[in-house]
């Protein structure tokens, strides 16, 4: 059998995948979910902006606890802003037509509300490892349904899939884009580029993640401002450019999202699949893999970690793709193009704008969404890792392993890894997906818990001895939030 059958007959089953299993349960639960919630995705936006801001407690020696509601949100952003905002945003117009977008910003908005659930799922069940917190699907599915084997599983599948198989995509996706910024600018044989970004990545890759996920927490927070800052900027500039055009491209978004004419021949509903399944891509939301790092926060309550990571579906759908879908729409709004297209499509519109300076551009931000998703996809294995052994060896192996997939990725194909990849991602979303459905009662509780302090005009703090029912929760003892609870009683008594 050759490398193309094998390709052929995992794309098949990929597509399979997601139209017939995967997608149809997204939008199920995502509505579900909405509806249990009571909406709390856009109920809460207030509190999401609030909550971001919390800080964490510090230990004797003043030295924080563990990652704050800040670093937890960039961590988890480095992840989701990544590629996928330019090359997945690219592919769902190539493949459905510019009213994938609109569909693309209904399923964020109405699937953020597992991503509530599954971040606050994740805080609640959260356990102390050293110098910080550790959590996720894997040790929800232990604490909160009582499957340690059903946990182990997931790790294994997430590992491979987030932490290899997608860190080596992204690494792939850094020297393309350099190279081909490269290219633009007249140089013809680029193999000697290629080997040393695979050094560079390599060896930044290493000196951080070996250190842990504070080093990493330190650098994401410092580097995905910028990341989305330049990104919304250029996007900005390109809007400015071509201001006369945004109604046409608006009432193009719009009008194609209804355009019911086209559900005879099918077209209909490949957009809407485009939208959905792209979105997800970018977003994460209830894909499992946010979950690992919302569980490393320290807050008050597992209620704001939930609206924390809420807010990040809504900066990498409803913001960063939309940046990116303006600037193709501007420069191509006939999009019959070759749907197999994803960043090039970005790249020719930023040329188009910018010119060959555009190249470099694109070069430059791709390499910061790439590689602090390669950061952010270590944060989410590291956790996985530690869930099947708390060894300290164990996860610095993890640490060089992912390192060396860095290198891999950098000088060779991966076409065969993204297609496994999609496979993965559709098993870790169903598996997850249908956890949280199940857990969804837990994380209501714990949001009325939040939403009852809330109206007594307290800053919520959450203890486990408030819900005795709950089983097998570990960190929120009196003692582990005694900060919390002396600045809410210094409050009330205040007020």
């Amino acid at each position: 059998m050759t490398m193309e059958s094998v390709l052929e007959t995992i794309g098949s089953f990929e597509e399979a995948a997601w139209n017939l299993v995967g997608i149809p349960v997204i939008i199920i639960v995502a509505i579900y979910l909405t509806i249990r919630t009571g909406g709390v995705q856009i109920r809460h936006l207030p509190d999401m902006l609030r909550s971001i801001t919390d800080k964490a407690q510090k230990d004797e020696n003043g030295r924080t606890r563990s990652l704050s509601a800040f670093q937890a949100f960039t961590v988890t952003t480095s992840a989701r802003v990544g590629t996928g905002n330019i090359a997945g945003v690219a592919g769902a117009i190539a493949m459905g037509g510019p009213g994938a977008i609109f569909w693309m910003w209904i399923m964020a908005i109405f699937n953020s509300a597992a991503s509530f659930v599954e971040s606050t799922l994740a805080q609640l069940y959260k356990t102390r490892r050293f110098d910080t917190y550790k959590g996720g699907p894997a040790y929800y599915i232990q604490r909160g349904l009582g499957s340690r084997s059903g946990g182990i599983v997931f790790a294994v599948i997430f590992i491979f899939c987030f932490a290899f198989s997608f860190t080596s995509l992204q690494a792939n996706t850094i020297v393309d884009a350099v190279t081909g910024a490269a290219s633009e600018f007249g140089m013809e044989d680029t193999t000697a580029l290629v080997w040393i970004l695979a050094i560079i990545l390599t060896a930044l890759t290493g000196i951080i993640v070996v250190a842990g996920l504070r080093r990493v927490a330190q650098v994401t927070q410092n580097v995905v401002p910028i990341m989305a800052i330049l990104y919304i900027l250029v996007g900005l500039v390109v809007v400015a450019m071509n201001i006369d055009q945004l109604p046409t491209v608006v009432a193009l978004i719009f009008g194609e999202a209804f355009n019911f004419q086209a559900a005879a021949g099918g077209a209909f509903g490949a957009m809407i699949m485009a939208g959905i399944q792209r979105g997800m891509f970018s977003n994460e939301a209830g894909m499992g893999s946010v979950p690992n790092v919302a569980a490393t926060a320290d807050v008050s309550h597992p209620a704001k970690q939930g609206l924390v990571q809420t807010l990040g579906v809504y900066l990498d759908t409803l913001i960063i793709c939309s940046v990116t879908a303006f600037i193709i729409l501007f420069t191509f709004p006939d999009t019959t193009v070759d749907a197999n297209l994803g960043a090039e499509l970005t790249q020719s519109a930023l040329v188009a704008n910018f010119g060959s300076f555009g190249a470099i551009l694109l070069a430059v931000i791709i390499f910061l969404l790439a590689f602090t998703s390669v950061l952010g996809n270590y944060s989410f294995g590291e956790a996985n890792i530690l869930f099947i052994s708390s060894s300290e060896t164990l996860r610095k192996i993890y640490a060089v392993a992912l390192t060396a997939v860095v290198f891999l990725g950098a000088v060779i194909s991966v076409d065969l890894a993204w297609t496994i990849a999609g496979v993965t991602m559709v098993i870790l979303a169903m598996f997850n997906l249908l956890v949280i459905m199940e857990m969804s009662g837990t994380a209501v509780k714990l949001l009325k818990h939040y939403q009852a302090q809330r109206k007594q005009g307290l800053d919520p703090v959450f203890l486990a001895s408030d819900m005795p029912e709950l089983r097998n929760v570990e960190c929120w003892t009196e003692e582990d939030m005694k900060d919390y609870l002396a600045a809410q009683r210094q409050a009330s008594t205040a007020s």
